[in-house]
């Protein structure tokens, strides 16, 4: 099994937890992961995202239960505006990621692109 970078693993323990809709232990978390990673790997990265003011925890008996703290769309948006600003070709990286959408995705691009400057 290849191990994944641990930004990856985070990205995905948010979209995870963003997909559940409400709250999550380490072990419910683990379960929906692709890849069977480690309870006490997920468990670390559910630690970190926590510090970093990502997610939320209330205790639950000798375990945590988890919450996203942000909202799912807008840091997926930084993340990916990080990625374009540290691109040598900005252009090349929009080109390559507009030729990658799905036509329903490629759809929605154009109905927000179309939009009103400050609309959405």
């Amino acid at each position: 099994m290849s191990r994944r970078p641990l930004g990856q693993l985070e990205a995905e323990v948010l979209a995870a937890l963003a997909g559940l809709g409400g709250t999550a232990s380490t072990a419910e978390l683990v379960e929906r992961l692709d890849g069977d990673p480690a309870y006490t790997t997920v468990n670390t990265i559910l630690h970190r995202l926590h510090d970093k003011r990502l997610v939320s925890r209330t205790r639950a008996g000798r375990h945590y239960r988890y919450r996203l703290a942000v909202d799912e769309s807008e840091l997926v948006a930084g993340r990916m505006r990080d990625h374009l600003r540290h691109a040598s070709d900005p252009g090349n990286v929009l080109n390559r990621f507009a030729r990658s959408l799905t036509a329903e995705e490629a759809r929605k691009l154009r109905e927000f692109l179309d939009l009103p400057e400050g609309g959405g």
